[in-house]
């Protein structure tokens, strides 16, 4: 049951709102002053706060309202507050619902908005207040993660990042081999280098190869390395990067454009750590901790017969699946805010251009399309205009997974269940936050549906 703290010095407007709101269900606690009512609040689970904005006689200033309503942003600053007020103090009012209280109410008030107001601003406080509790645990578990682990300068703020870099970081011990997944430009090249500095190899060397630039006929060699003569060109024996990486980490970026010879002997290598040169007999031991990358889709290419089912399965025994930029929208501006360092500042047209493009080039687009725009910006200011993203057609949007609600539809709603959200929302087949945004798309007002 949500409780309500009630103070004003009028023990009559106390009793009348008390009596009003136990009997739509409210609990209700009773304080005559404002040190009163702040030690109330210290004391007890309050949902909202109505206060008056007067409390020593013939005193119309509001003077007091104001220093209680700061006092209470203090010790609570996502407490909805109400005020109540006479004529004289409207403008003050006014002033701190600017200022961010939630309503204001005259004397003598509309028992039924006043009831309707409470309802619905106690189910959004609540709200608001359980997304800060766990903003505020996610923040801790980031910051645990950072204290414990090296993330190699990596930033995010989404929930999906956060899940991803921690179990790279938890198997990044255990000495098997880890296939991460994902869109170019996503980061794929970040969560190894976290794997790997988080190894128990992680003194060793790491070691990239491109398989995708590397040209068909040399990547047995780049790999496994070749005596001299065993191709054209090949004046002297070179060691391959299997060599090269040995006591410690290689990353096989592409591994889905590795042919068909260089898997059967990657996959001997995985399974033993032994190989040969090319052009040699000479079995060689290497222990390498391999970790592979791919934005191929593995499981279509062993159908066709491209890519063998034995290697995916040994490659594959820790999978890590990056998700693309869009699908993860909140990294979108701290990402942004780094790539900028400090150079320029960006506005909220930029940040808003940012949310609403669909970066299929991901990380890298975004990184390209904020140096640009430090470049091009006027005044140390980026504008939607600086970052020339192309605006996307309605089709193309990102789709929301919610019923579509016209503004009438909405409205009507309210009209039914006398402005209480929670029963509206409910009928429209929404949850209440999702009401509240949709509402506020809209600018629909509670009070605008009566």
């Amino acid at each position: 049951m949500p409780t309500v703290l009630v103070i004003d010095d009028n023990s009559q407007v106390c009793t009348a709102l008390e009596v009003l709101l136990q009997l739509h269900d409210f609990e209700v606690q009773l304080a005559g002053s404002p040190d009163e009512g702040l030690a109330v609040l210290d004391e007890h689970d309050i949902d909202l706060v109505i206060q008056d904005m007067n409390f020593t006689a013939d005193t119309t200033s509001g003077e007091e309202g104001v220093a209680l309503f700061n006092a209470i942003r203090e010790i609570e600053p996502d407490m909805p507050v109400i005020l109540l007020t006479a004529w004289t103090d409207l403008a003050t009012a006014v002033d701190l619902v600017r200022a961010g209280a939630a309503d204001y109410l005259g004397k003598p008030w509309d028992d039924r908005k006043l009831v309707t107001t409470v309802r619905n601003l106690t189910e959004l406080g609540r709200s608001r207040r359980e997304a800060s509790a766990t903003q505020r645990a996610r923040q801790r578990q980031r910051s645990a993660l950072r204290d414990r682990y090296d993330l190699r300068g990596i930033v995010f703020a989404s929930e999906s990042m956060e899940r991803l870099v921690s179990t790279a970081c938890q198997v990044a011990r255990a000495d098997v081999p880890i296939l991460i997944t994902g869109p170019n430009g996503a980061g794929k090249e970040r969560i190894a280098e976290i794997v790997q500095v988080n190894s128990s190899v992680r003194e060793g060397p790491f070691i990239t190869v491109n398989c995708g630039a590397l040209p068909q006929d040399l990547i047995e060699a780049e790999l496994f390395g070749a005596e001299a003569g065993a191709y054209t060109g090949a004046n002297k024996a070179r060691e391959g990067r299997f060599e090269a990486a040995d006591g410690g980490t290689l990353f096989l970026d592409e591994i889905g454009n590795l042919p068909l010879g260089g898997q059967m002997k990657l996959l001997r290598v995985l399974e033993t750590g032994q190989f040969e040169r090319l052009g040699s007999t000479r079995t060689r031991q290497v222990k390498v901790r391999v970790v592979s990358a791919t934005n191929a889709d593995l499981p279509a290419m062993i159908r066709e017969g491209r890519f063998r089912e034995d290697l995916y399965y040994r490659l594959n025994l820790i999978e890590l699946s990056l998700p693309p930029l869009a699908e993860r929208i909140e990294d979108v501006e701290p990402l942004a805010e780094h790539f900028v360092a400090g150079r320029a500042r960006l506005d909220d047209s930029a940040f808003a251009a940012m949310r609403a493009h669909l970066w299929p080039g991901n990380i890298r687009e975004l990184k390209n399309a904020v140096e640009r725009a430090v470049l091009l910006c006027r005044d140390g200011r980026i504008s939607a205009d600086d970052l020339g993203l192309p605006r996307p057609a309605p089709a193309t949007r990102r789709s929301v997974a919610v019923p579509v609600v016209e503004r009438d539809t909405i409205e009507e709603a309210l009209q039914r269940h006398d402005g209480v959200i929670s029963a509206a929302a409910a009928e429209l087949g929404l949850s209440r936050q999702a009401l509240y945004r949709r509402m506020e798309k809209l600018g629909i007002e509670a009070d605008s549906a009566r």
